[in-house]
């Protein structure tokens, strides 16, 4: 059951972020020379009372103190400071998606979009269309089904039921002279939908979505979209109405024939008036895109007659349709509440894109270029950070607790600051944090971004104590195993609302 929010986004914010006062700006430069300067002997405060809280939750839950890394700094009221190991480089995991996502705001701007856009060399004879299909994709990382088959009806209006030439892919959007470099995941299934790569001809996020139902006639399966080279073999058996069982009780087989075919066999029982779903990538983005986009043409009662090519649009071809995405703030919604890594890389890409010097041959490199270079020119200390992809999927990942308060020091300062925040999942409310510090008085008193990989766990945002003090807080674990770090970061956020680490004097402790 959704959660009801009282009031509207944009009050919320405003209640996070105080107005400008003299007091906030005289505040400012204090807060950030405190981050950006190494701590020595002589400038660390007795541990206090916090700091012993953590480090003794982490002794029992972890394999020792070393794998915990904290920043906690308070920005409009009283507060100390709070690092431990602050300065180490770890695996940070999807908290990565903070970086990559604030520096498209600044770079890219709030309001930008993506355009993808459908030409032909052709001409129209009644209702057919003599020529090829081109399209010419801009690197979208939300071109969902249902925005491409909006657009695609607008060729059914203009009264096509034929298309004699071929449906041509135009990807020249991006550069990877180097490619992408491969996750090694450690799960047993390679189709899963976070292990999808970006592409220049990426659409709606390259996944199959398999359903099976039972009822009084048995079990029926579906996929969506609906691919002609996909089947069903379901061997699912409907039982007498019961509790619906987890998705974990059911057994999925993709099967690659020679011929190009795929076929996935499903297994298990399944209560009447129960369904069980699941998500798989299964084809190359290219051939899943042509695949598609010929589906939704045939829905459309327009047959397309040629094959299945990747070339570029020629430059005299005539633009039948034009598509265009989402805003920027939208898209990085979906990124960071719901994690979503192949929009992050693609994104990442993107800053590459636009940043293109004339000597540059991949996008990715280009993209993490230009972050390094926004971060220093904020004068953000970036030794020892590792952006590898934008999307924290990575063993080879690295960034300081401190490095990301720094970071988020000036997203809390920047004109886009409320567009940021926004995006970023509510305490036991939304997105990746819907189902954490559940009843525990914060919902809603913190924006959190979560990360998840083996062997990492990891918090960063914005969160708000009780006495309205708004804190930015990193918090990582890097251990082996490190089944307990989110609760050691759970912990980390609830001591941060109850029992906040409070003085009248700035001082930290480390």
């Amino acid at each position: 059951m959704s959660r009801h929010v009282p009031s509207p986004m944009r009050t919320r914010l405003r209640t996070l972020r105080p107005g400008r006062t003299f007091r906030h700006w005289c505040a400012l430069p204090l807060l950030a020379l405190s981050l950006t300067q190494p701590v020595t002997a002589d400038s660390i405060a007795p541990q206090g009372h916090w700091k012993s809280q953590v480090l003794d939750y982490a002794d029992r839950s972890l394999t020792g103190q070393q794998a915990l890394s904290v920043a906690a700094v308070p920005l409009n009221g009283p507060g100390i400071e709070q690092y431990i190991n602050a300065d180490r480089a770890m695996s940070p995991g999807s908290i990565m998606k903070v970086v990559t996502t604030f520096a498209a705001l600044e770079i890219l701007g709030p309001t930008y979009h993506w355009d993808t856009n459908f030409y032909t060399d052709g001409r129209f004879q009644g209702r057919t269309l003599d020529g090829n299909l081109y399209v010419k994709f801009g690197g979208d990382p939300k071109l969902t089904i249902e925005r491409l088959r909006t657009t695609l009806s607008e060729l059914r209006g203009m009264g096509l039921d034929t298309i004699t030439g071929d449906l041509v892919l135009d990807g020249e959007v991006f550069q990877l002279s180097g490619g992408v470099p491969a996750f090694q995941d450690n799960g047993n299934n390679p189709y899963a939908p976070f292990l999808v790569e970006p592409s220049a001809y990426l659409t709606n996020l390259n996944l199959l979505h398999f359903q099976v139902r039972a009822d009084e006639r048995g079990t029926q399966a579906w996929g969506s979209p609906n691919l002609a080279r996909v089947h069903i073999d379901n061997r699912v058996t409907a039982v007498a109405e019961g509790d619906c069982p987890s998705r974990r009780s059911f057994a999925w087989e993709p099967v690659f024939a020679d011929n190009g075919q795929i076929t996935v066999r499903v297994s298990g029982k399944l209560p009447e008036g129960c369904r069980t779903t699941a998500y798989f990538s299964l084809l190359p983005h290219e051939q899943y895109s042509a695949a598609l986009i010929r589906s939704l043409l045939s829905d459309l009662g327009i047959r397309l007659q040629g094959r299945d090519r990747l070339a570029a649009a020629p430059e005299d071809a005539r633009l039948l349709l034009k598509m265009t995405s989402p805003d920027l703030v939208s898209v990085i919604r979906d990124i960071n509440k719901w994690s979503s890594n192949v929009m992050a890389r693609q994104l990442l890409l993107t800053i590459g894109s636009e940043s293109r010097q004339d000597s540059d041959t991949d996008d990715r490199v280009a993209g993490i270029r230009a972050v390094y270079q926004w971060l220093e020119e904020k004068g953000v200390n970036t030794n020892g950070m590792v952006i590898d992809n934008g999307a924290g999927l990575t063993r080879h990942g690295r960034i300081s607790a401190r490095q990301g308060a720094q970071i988020l020091l000036q997203a809390w300062n920047s004109p886009f600051a409320a567009d940021l925040m926004a995006s970023m999942p509510l305490i036991a409310m939304d997105g990746t944090m819907a189902r954490r510090l559940r009843n525990a008085g914060m919902d809603g008193e913190g924006r959190i971004k979560t990360g998840y990989l083996e062997n990492v766990r990891s918090i960063a945002g914005f969160t708000r104590d009780a006495s309205n003090t708004t804190w930015v807080v990193v918090g990582m674990v890097n251990d082996d195993p490190a089944w307990n770090g989110q609760s050691v970061l759970d912990r980390v956020l609830y001591s941060l609302h109850h029992k906040p680490p409070v003085g009248t004097t700035l001082s930290k402790a480390e």
